[in-house]
């Protein structure tokens, strides 16, 4: 009779087991689908800089290869290289010569992050530039890099992960007060930080920054003979840009006389778009910051919005 009835009991009893292990089941398949997802996502975005990119090197700190007609810059998972609020120099021309990145106020010591995900490419001394400098290629497709710290924490070929602290801030190098130099480029040229990362606001500009190129000669065409707000789209890249606005502008001028009428109309307001800010805009139109502030009557703490009409003349 007890075989009988522990005979009988033997199926209600593998039936419990598999309720009891449907519910992990289900979850362990879940755990895996979420793995499975974040692997993927995180080749595809390995991929971008692959695709950028056709080589990796750690002998020099950048070389300029050709640039997509355009390209999204994925911005989120950021992290700010630095806490410090107090940009020192801005990108631009500076002492007559091209200031390619943004100085930003740090002391000797303090800790330098990676902004994003992404492998060291670069970590080496350069007496008469950056000092000590790293250089990271991320998988956003962007390179950063970190000049005169004091220390370099990390190695060439390393993975980071952003926020990770690869040096310490210095003043080493060709270098005057201990700050940072901070530099974005995509495909070794280079682009304005201050188009991407607000350091007084310790925030990126947006979740993606759309980088578009075109050449330079069609730039000052469409500048200066059939303006469109288009233009302020495409990010301050180099010398190139800044060097053929001037020139080009005087011969249109002089061999289109009747017409000079009509550009300040086109050129007169600029609608704010996602990702600007008061310098980027600024610094496209010729102007200086204060310029731009007094011409619009904006306080130095009044912040622009998307959508905003800014006047230039």
């Amino acid at each position: 009779m007890t075989v009988v009835l522990a005979l009988a009991a033997t199926p209600v009893m593998g039936q419990d087991l598999l309720a009891r292990q449907a519910p992990i089941d289900r979850k362990m398949k879940a755990v895996d689908t979420v793995a499975l997802r974040n692997i993927l996502q995180r080749e595809q975005a390995q991929s971008l800089s692959s695709q950028l990119y056709s080589e990796w090197s750690n002998k020099y700190a950048h070389r300029a290869t050709e640039l997509p007609d355009s390209f999204r810059i994925d911005l989120r998972g950021y992290h700010m290289p630095t806490p410090s609020r107090v940009v020192t120099s801005n990108y631009g021309r500076r002492w007559g010569r091209m200031h390619k990145g943004i100085d930003v106020k740090v002391y000797i010591g303090d800790t330098i992050r990676a902004a994003f995900d992404g492998k060291i490419r670069v970590a080496n001394y350069e007496a008469a530039g950056y000092g000590n400098y790293v250089v990271i290629r991320h998988h956003n497709g962007l390179e950063t890099i970190y000049g005169h710290m004091s220390k370099r924490l990390v190695n060439e070929n390393q993975n980071v992960k952003a926020g990770d602290p690869i040096g310490l801030g210095g003043n080493t190098g060709r270098s005057t007060g201990s700050h940072l130099h901070f530099e974005t480029r995509l495909c070794g040229v280079a682009l304005d930080p201050a188009l991407m990362f607000d350091f007084k606001n310790q925030d990126v500009t947006g979740d993606y920054y759309m980088f578009r190129n075109s050449n330079a000669r069609k730039q000052t065409i469409a500048k200066n003979v059939q303006p469109k707000t288009e233009v302020q789209n495409v990010p301050v890249i180099g010398e190139p840009n800044d060097q053929t606005s001037a020139k080009p502008a005087t011969s249109v001028n002089r061999a289109a006389a009747p017409k000079t009428a009509a550009a300040p109309k086109a050129t007169a307001t600029h609608k704010v778009q996602k990702g600007e800010t008061l310098y980027s805009i600024a610094k496209s139109r010729g102007l200086t910051v204060d310029q731009l502030r007094k011409i619009n009557r904006l306080g130095k703490n009044s912040n622009i919005k998307v959508g905003q009409v800014l006047k230039f003349s």
